[in-house]
């Protein structure tokens, strides 16, 4: 069944590091071999065995329309035949710009990276030369991309290995660095005492790098309430949640307003894009106006920029799309907890508009310790025996889920049978 990904896999250890260029995708937490992909075709993926699996990971959250999306597939051909990067400015940056601005009440500027690591990373440095102050709360398994000083405590696939910071970091690079615990408003406020020197604070609204796990009403408020009393910035990483969560992410579902906001692939429809966005005071600091620095001679590329217009200008023009996506991603996971309830296994489930999780556990956890008190076990099970149905998990208790639009009930259906014959064996 998976001959050919096999031979894909060893070929691939030879020449990259653990035979994948992002750790997750090694499969080492639930086991077997990774499927190496050929194409996706909306809802599905195709491997090269010829397997095809139903896509609940959606390049990790970008494909909200699915694989090759006919609009944005026409959008990527046209603007590719005019050239793929010119490491000057187009006025594709602007319209995407324009529209991302149009959205949020606290947003006048946005600038466009490569990555959401390069997103958060600029996000922070951008808070620390307003600031004129050093150190930045994050919070237990939060992950904000994979630079130095974010690497602590950072969930998805560190914690996927059991490392909570990375090798190659110099303490000299973490040591501004103050860890909390999500939710933990005590611990928050200790933070804020023990230093006068805070720059920022930096949150997943909605956590998706360790599973499932939004923040409280209370937290994000105390978030908000510190940061004001102490002349510190307020960052909501919506790499993940961004156009995902709700037309303007977590910021719709929360009463709170950051002061910066970082966006990742989902403003270029799977392109690898992100951006920062803040108010014009803010971004006034940014070079070439101001004097924090920051560049990348892809920022802005042509391609990605062309995919992302494309696609949020088809979720503007049609924002029910989000009424469905939730409706779709209730759909399956009340349909896996009643499998679950029927064979007498504990499973906590929720949803985030078309962000979906679940946790082999007694109760919803509410922090990355309790992420971490879950059956790991049962889930890898779970992962392996569904894979082998044609249903495509993220392949971690510590990752999230992602519906499109091109599943249909009929296919969430056939999943959640798929995996009542399974819990039977759990």
């Amino acid at each position: 069944m998976y001959d050919k990904s096999l031979k894909a896999y060893e070929e691939a250890q030879s020449v990259i590091p653990g035979g994948v260029d992002s750790p997750v995708r090694a499969f080492k937490s639930v086991g077997g071999v990774p499927p190496f992909i050929d194409r996706g075709e909306g809802s599905y993926l195709v491997d090269i065995d010829g397997n095809r699996y139903l896509d609940f990971v959606q390049s990790w959250g970008p494909l909200i329309f699915g694989h090759c999306d006919k609009d944005i597939e026409e959008a990527v051909l046209n603007t590719v035949k005019k050239g793929l990067s010119f490491g000057a400015p187009t006025e594709l940056e602007t319209k995407l710009a324009a529209e991302i601005v149009e959205m949020y009440e606290n947003i006048d500027k946005v600038r466009f990276v490569s990555s959401g690591t390069e997103a958060t990373m600029s996000a922070i440095r951008l808070a620390r030369g307003v600031t004129g102050k050093n150190d930045i709360i994050k919070f237990e398994g939060c992950y904000h991309g994979h630079s130095d000083s974010l690497l602590v405590q950072a969930g998805s696939g560190l914690a996927t290995f059991g490392a909570p910071s990375s090798p190659g970091v110099p303490a000299d690079l973490t040591k501004h660095t103050l860890l909390c615990e999500y939710n933990n408003i005590e611990n928050l406020k200790k933070c804020f005492k023990d230093s006068n020197d805070i720059a920022c604070i930096i949150i997943e609204p909605i956590a998706g790098n360790m599973g499932l796990v939004p923040a409280t009403k209370e937290f994000l408020q105390t978030c908000r309430e510190l940061c004001d009393a102490h002349g510190a910035l307020l960052i909501f990483d919506e790499v993940m949640s961004g156009f995902r969560a709700s037309l303007t992410g977590a910021h719709g579902l929360v009463e709170q307003n950051a002061d910066i906001i970082t966006f990742g692939k989902v403003i270029g429809a799977g392109m690898p894009v992100g951006a920062f966005a803040a108010s014009k005071a803010i971004m006034s600091h940014l070079s070439p106006e101001g004097t924090v620095y920051q560049a990348g001679t892809l920022s802005g590329n042509p391609v990605a920029m062309a995919a992302g217009l494309v696609s949020l200008r088809k979720l503007k023009s049609n924002p029910s799309v989000y009424t469905e996506l939730e409706a779709k991603s209730q759909r399956l996971v009340n349909g896996l907890k009643e499998a679950a309830t029927k064979h007498n296994i504990p499973l906590q489930v929720g949803t985030r508009g078309s962000m979906f999780g679940f946790f082999f556990c007694e109760k919803m956890p509410n922090n990355f310790k309790e992420v971490g008190e879950c059956d790991f076990e049962r889930f890898a099970t779970f992962h392996q025996e569904m894979l082998k149905r044609g249903f495509y998990f993220a392949c971690s208790q510590y990752e999230v889920g992602f519906m499109c639009t091109t599943i249909t009930n009929d296919e969430i259906d056939a999943c959640i049978t798929a995996a009542d014959e399974i819990m039977e064996t759990l």
